[in-house]
């Protein structure tokens, strides 16, 4: 049986489908692993618990974010500065 189709995963992995789930980046595959693993790890258990919490609390924040012309712009007067300082 080749490496990626076991069903057990480490931790590592686990933490990471959990992560790519978090962002609706997991496939099924990774998604039944994950769930096969937290079966058993209780560890895995609560980092996926708490990334749960994060997720929810940052959707119910409402944060606000630039856009990509004011990122650009900004890069844009970053790096003007930054060239008048090294002259």
């Amino acid at each position: 049986m080749s490496k990626k189709n076991k069903i057990f995963i480490p931790c590592e992995e686990a933490n990471h489908v959990c992560d790519k789930n978090q962002y609706k980046e997991a496939s099924l595959l990774e998604m039944i692993k994950l769930n096969i693993h937290l079966i058993y790890c209780r560890v895995c258990r609560k980092y996926t618990a708490n990334n749960t919490k994060l997720t929810k609390a940052l959707k119910k924040s409402e944060v606000k974010h630039l856009d990509t012309s004011a990122k650009n712009n900004m890069k844009k007067d970053f790096d003007k500065a930054l060239k008048e300082l090294n002259n």
